[in-house]
């Protein structure tokens, strides 16, 4: 796995997370989190190396769809990206630009 499909999955498991049962949320914290190795999950569950990567591919994967259906972490980045021009318009000292971005947003809320 890749480095940007590490941080999407930690995001995206911001959202979902509670979602998963205490085992997932133990494997996924675990490794992605804590750092643990494959090897060092299984040996405190006491079970296979194999079966801890199983469930982490299966848990991305569940994340993954999670998102494509609801769209949460999306739709929530598309916000914070947009409440920062915001910001930059008005430390720029344009309102216009600014109200505009705020239509924007209120306009992707009311969508989703």
């Amino acid at each position: 796995m890749n480095i940007e499909n590490n941080e999407r999955l930690t995001q995206i498991y911001q959202f979902y997370g509670i979602l998963l049962t205490d085992t997932q949320r133990k494997y996924f914290s675990d490794y992605y989190f804590d750092d643990f190795s494959l090897a060092e999950i299984a040996e405190n569950a006491g079970v296979s190396r194999q079966a801890v990567f199983d469930n982490l591919k299966r848990t991305a994967k569940l994340l993954e769809d999670y998102e494509a259906k609801l769209g949460l972490a999306d739709n929530f980045a598309a916000i914070d990206q947009g409440l920062d021009s915001v910001l930059a318009s008005l430390n720029e000292d344009n309102k216009e630009q600014a109200i505009l971005k705020i239509q924007q947003i209120k306009q992707l809320i009311e969508e989703n």
